[in-house]
């Protein structure tokens, strides 16, 4: 980007944000919470049943006595969790006034893994350029590490299409070792679903969050119009722009956000609509917290 959205002044933002919520991060952040995987740690988690060759120090023989039956215990592993953060790097997030879905998306980013790493969390972010991750940074921890190589996030370029699934599912994404957020606008034909499956799958915690513009939200335009796909410049539409086009148009986008919404929902991950112009500050200390994604 021609911009330095990740400057002095937004560190300095990130940084109040991470003392007011010190010791109430909840939910999504936390390198001292448990992992979903199973390992060493004295916290019980589950039972499954006993197979030959399993640890039979880990055996609970008084249910053993009440069902007759071999069930071995397991406990919470308490690894380190890893952070993945994905952007969609395609050209529609690159539109409206003065790139600020794509400002968004790197802020938030850029807020996501600051909160991780003072919590102790590995954080990666990933651009979705087609259909391949661009790696942007990796396996980052500690403020210092943070610090030296977040502005690399000022050099990624909406340019292309972003093909959700198709990056992810080849991917190495860790299993049950912490969150997995995807920033994307998702106006998309292209299948995300998959790639949303593979991350659940792999016991993770998803987040999705939509990011959409002014002009996406609460479109001005009317009278006949030349219309532009902004990611195949080869599809463009002349349309008459009325008060039943308008309103059809937002048909359409509330269907797009439930669809997400509703798909999200069946997984049990999140998701979250985030306007490109709202300060970061409110959607941590607002949405985030109304979500329970922190507290």
């Amino acid at each position: 980007m021609n911009k330095m959205v990740i400057d002095e002044a937004f560190l300095g933002e990130l940084e109040a944000i991470q003392s007011l919520l010190r010791n109430n991060v909840a939910g999504a952040f936390g390198g001292n919470r448990r992992s979903k995987s199973f390992g060493s740690s004295c916290e019980f988690a589950d039972y499954r049943e006993y197979v030959p060759g399993d640890d039979v120090t880990k055996i609970d023989w008084n249910v053993y006595l009440r069902h007759e039956q071999l069930y071995e215990k397991l406990y919470y592993d308490e690894r380190q969790m890893h952070t993945r953060i994905y952007i969609d790097a395609s050209r529609s997030m690159a539109h409206g006034q003065d790139d600020e879905k794509a400002e968004q998306a790197i802020r938030l980013a850029a807020a996501i893994a600051y909160l991780s790493i003072a919590e102790m969390d590995k954080v990666s972010i990933y651009a979705i350029k087609g259909g391949e991750l661009v790696e942007v940074v990796s396996g980052i921890v500690g403020k210092d590490s943070y610090l030296g190589c977040i502005n690399k996030l000022n050099e990624i370029e909406f340019d292309t299409d972003a093909r959700i699934s198709e990056a992810i599912l080849p991917s190495r994404v860790g299993y049950g070792d912490g969150l997995s957020v995807v920033i994307s606008d998702f106006l998309t034909d292209a299948n995300f679903e998959d790639g949303i499956d593979r991350l659940v799958g792999q016991k993770r915690d998803v987040l999705c969050v939509q990011i959409l513009s002014r002009e996406e939200l609460n479109p001005q335009m009317r009278g006949k119009m030349h219309l532009f796909d902004s990611e195949d410049g080869s599809r463009f539409f002349r349309k008459k722009i009325d008060r039943d086009v308008a309103r059809a148009y937002k048909d359409a986008l509330a269907f797009v956000q439930d669809r997400i919404r509703t798909f999200c929902e069946s997984r049990e991950a999140r998701y979250m609509l985030v306007r490109a112009y709202t300060p970061i500050s409110e959607v941590f200390f607002g949405q985030l917290a109304d979500m329970e994604v922190i507290k």
